[in-house]
Parts: structure tokens; sequence; C-alpha cells
């Protein structure tokens, strides 16, 4: 697992990006907002075909840094499941102007599902969103 204790830096961005700025982590979070995913298997599923040693590294570093919650499923003991905590909800507006940035800079994601509605109402999605998440945030 990262060694958080060892920051390159005290700048802001620099912080941020130890704790969650690496593709894997992002797409995770993205998931979890986004798609609703909540277990391993979902995760592996995601088009972008993250292996199973990163997830979990990426898992555990996510659910270290309080970004995640890990807990028993309530539907299967032998299984976990995922949800945000506030502090990860509190990342929606910049998983948001990620995926908008993307969408206005790359032909491909413009014309994705998602590119279209975020380019469509970018405020109207995290207004929806962050109602959504807060619900859900135990």
């Amino acid at each position: 697992m990262k060694d958080l204790d060892k920051k390159r830096s005290d700048c802001p961005i620099s912080s941020s990006l130890d704790i969650f700025g690496d593709k894997w982590s992002l797409l995770i979070i993205r998931d979890v907002m986004m798609k609703e995913k909540v277990s391993f298997n979902e995760f592996l599923k995601s088009e972008e075909k993250i292996a199973t040693n990163i997830l979990a590294n990426r898992l555990n570093i996510l659910e270290s840094e309080k970004i995640l919650l890990k807990e028993v499923s309530p539907e299967n003991k032998s299984k976990f499941v995922y949800s945000l905590t506030q502090k990860g909800v509190d990342l929606l507006p910049i998983v948001i102007e990620i995926a908008y940035w993307g969408a206005n800079h790359s032909e491909n994601s413009k014309e994705s599902e998602l590119g279209k509605k975020i380019l469509a109402d970018k405020d109207g999605i995290i207004k929806r969103l962050s109602k959504k998440l807060q619900e859900r945030v135990k």
C-alpha cells in the first residue's frame, strides 16, 4: 500500500493526487458515483479492464483514506460492498469537472453517453448526483 506519510510537498494539489490521483482510483470512484457499482466483481466488469491486484490495492487505499467504506454485504455475508463516505461524495464536482474537460477535448468522450449528458447540463448533473449520493452516505 502507498506510504501516504511521505508526501512530495505541502501543495494541496499534490496532496490530493497522492490520495486519489491515479487513473484506477478515479475510475473506481466514478463507478461508485455514476454507475452505482458496489462490489469487487462489479468493478472488474468496467470497460477499462482493471487487473484484480490493482483493484484490490486501490480499494484498500480508498478505504484507508476514508473515501470508501467497506462493509459485509447484507445479501451475502461472504462478500463485501463499498460505498462512498462524505469525504468521497465531496469528490463529485472534481470527477464531473474532469469528465467535462474530457468531453470538451476528446472526440471519443464527446460522443459518449456521459460526455453528452455532462456537456448538456454539467451543473444539473452535479446537483442531481449530489442529492442521490447524500442519501446513500453512511
